[in-house]
């Protein structure tokens, strides 16, 4: 079996890869597709793909120069792989985009046309299925006019002889991965052939991936947890992988756990949201027919990472033969390819309690008090990754013991911000006294302890009210456990300016079919929850139906367009509760409702 470790001449690029894997083992199967999520499957061999890309490849470069941008869109899926190498095999930088439903098309214009105005690309690479959508769109707007249109699923036979190889290396750009878009507009981070080579052969150590190893993502493929390792990994370690569509997921978590069952996969995982989805979901006879015991590596990372979530899971799995000490908290992003640290496989989270208080003063302080904050380890630096803890303010490294902002160096960190000087300066040039390496300014809050790093929120989403630091995250774990008619994974907490002040605000999501409780008594604990564990007395809460929350398309919550559609009065409230008096006023009551949104929960979550 092919493995980079034990190739004579290592693949420089991932064309380089693909190429190999398919002359060694053009019948080996390269991925398998859950097409319903559960048993109809569709399949592709190293062979088929490698031919399938050089087709692509080949209609790419007689559209477009090499360097040039290829949009992808399309529903997750063996067309989508095939796009993706095609762009590879062409030298075009691939630009993954997310697909959305054919009914909820025009949601997703905007965000596309910003980004289309950021990379300005050649071809729009998409399927038959969104043909009449796309033509209408290159038509009617300016900005998609230019592109190219290639339907990948309907490309003429033998196209693939018309193929020549690309001129690319290890610095050559493999693709733009678009941020989020969690905290500002999206940037196009600019990942090479080499940044990727390197990130995954940090994965494939950390998390023990061989060729014996048996992979389950159901996570996006336009994001980079679902792209590189959901499906480069698999591929760079010779290990089998088995792919369903996010929205199967999301309509019925539990199909995640029955293909880990099902195909006996050793490693799977995802966002934190995705673990408490299956606690909510899962059934006394769901835990009778799965059988988790291979699984080894339950990776969850690109969102905060509660001791809680891995508590409940763990807990509810047991009888299925799901061990604690398969999950793996990790830390990555974007801008580093992927992953950043992570931890020892097969050893139990590392969580601690640390005191509230020092939290709210920068310090992270172990405590063993019941109301104290839980944090989880997320390991070490991978590979030769340098990761230091530095006080923003005057870029020096921070005291033992103390958050700061989150620094990373290494050969996995990218280039920088496609077509953006000023933000790429800002956030890939930072440098340390006395060293010459240049680090990457992350964004996140964090600090090292008992030899792990903990994560502790974002920079930019750091709440101060009097001189105290409080951390979105914890507040929303405290909200979401506050009432269980409150939906988990779905509330944000933010700041507003009052009269001067920085006042809190809370939204919150209702759970579907949560019962008929009155959201009036709901928002009542909610507040008092607040107050009882952070100290805080909320400027505002609000209640508002399921699925209303803004997130983007990976699922991350959007404070700052939560914080908008608050003052602009725009969201789907169900009730909305605004302080009555003065922050330190103690007498009568703190909050006011809006009557007419004083409802049962029934006649409105249902």
């Amino acid at each position: 079996m092919l493995e980079p470790t034990s190739l004579s001449n290592p693949p420089s690029t991932l064309v380089e890869l693909l190429r190999a894997r398919a002359a060694a083992e053009p019948e080996r199967l390269a991925y398998r597709f859950l097409l319903d999520g559960e048993t109809a499957e569709a399949s592709l061999t190293c062979g088929e793909l490698d031919r399938g890309a050089r087709a692509i490849a080949a209609q790419l470069q007689a559209e477009a120069a090499p360097g040039e941008r290829a949009l992808i869109l399309c529903q997750p899926g063996l067309d989508y792989i095939a796009a993706y190498f095609g762009c590879l095999y062409a030298g075009v930088v691939a630009v993954p985009v997310y697909a959305p439903h054919p009914t909820r098309l025009e949601r997703a214009v905007d965000k596309l046309r910003s980004i289309v105005r950021s990379c300005r690309p050649a071809a729009f690479l998409t399927t038959a299925a969104y043909v009449p959508w796309a033509e209408a769109l290159l038509l009617g707007d300016a900005d998609f006019r230019a592109l190219r249109l290639l339907p990948v699923d309907a490309l003429a036979a033998d196209g693939e002889r018309a193929w020549r190889p690309p001129a690319i290396g290890p610095e050559t750009l493999a693709f733009l991965q678009y941020t989020s878009g969690s905290t500002a507009e999206p940037k196009g981070v600019m990942v090479s052939h080499g940044n990727l080579l390197h990130n995954l052969e940090m994965i494939r150590r950390g998390f023990g991936v061989t060729a014996e190893s048996s992979i389950v993502s159901w996570l996006p493929p336009y994001h980079d947890m679902g792209l590189i390792g959901g499906i480069l990994q698999p591929l760079y370690a010779g290990a089998s992988v088995t792919l369903m569509s996010p929205m199967h997921f999301l309509q019925r978590p539990l199909r995640w756990l029955a293909a880990v069952a099902r195909f006996g996969a050793t490693i799977s995982g995802g966002p934190n949201f995705a673990y408490d989805l299956c606690v909510q979901k899962h059934t006394a006879d769901d835990v009778a027919a799965l059988d988790l015991s291979r699984w080894q590596v339950a990776f969850n990372g690109a969102e905060p990472i509660r001791g809680e979530t891995l508590e409940r899971f763990a807990s509810a799995f047991a009888g299925c033969g799901f061990r604690r000490e398969a999950f793996f908290p990790c830390y990555g992003l974007a801008e580093a390819t992927l992953m950043v640290t992570g931890v020892d496989k097969l050893r139990a989270p590392h969580v601690v309690g640390v005191d509230r208080a020092a939290l709210g003063t920068g310090r992270l302080v172990r405590s063993e008090r019941a109301d104290a904050q839980r944090l989880v380890g997320c390991g070490r630096p991978a590979g030769d990754h340098q990761v230091v803890i530095v006080d923003p303010e005057h870029c020096v490294p921070a005291k033992p013991g103390r958050i700061g902002e989150i620094w990373v160096s290494g050969p996995s960190v990218c280039a920088g911000y496609w077509d953006d000087l000023v933000a790429t300066a800002e956030s890939f040039g930072a440098m340390l006294p006395g060293s010459p390496d240049r680090f990457l300014r992350t964004g996140d809050l964090g600090a090292f302890a008992e030899g792990q790093l903990f994560v502790v929120g974002r920079s930019k989403d750091l709440i101060i009210v009097r001189g105290a630091n409080h951390y979105p995250e914890d507040i929303e774990g405290t909200i979401e456990r506050a009432h269980p008619a409150l939906r988990a994974g779905s509330g944000v907490v933010f700041a507003v300016e009052i009269e001067g002040e920085e006042r809190v605000v809370a939204v919150h999501e209702i759970a579907r079919g949560a019962g008929g409780a009155p959201v009036a008594r709901i928002a009542a604990d909610l507040i008092e929850a607040v107050a009882q564990h952070h100290g805080l007395r909320l400027h505002a809460s609000l209640l508002v139906k399921p699925g209303t929350i803004p997130k983007t398309s990976s699922g991350k919550l959007r404070r700052h367009a939560a914080r908008q559609g608050f003052l602009e009065q725009t969201l789907d409230e169900m009730i909305r509760w605004t302080q009555s008096r003065h922050p330190d006023a103690s007498e009568g009551p703190a909050f006011s409702p809006s009557p007419s949104r004083d409802v049962l929960l029934e006649e409105s979550a249902a």
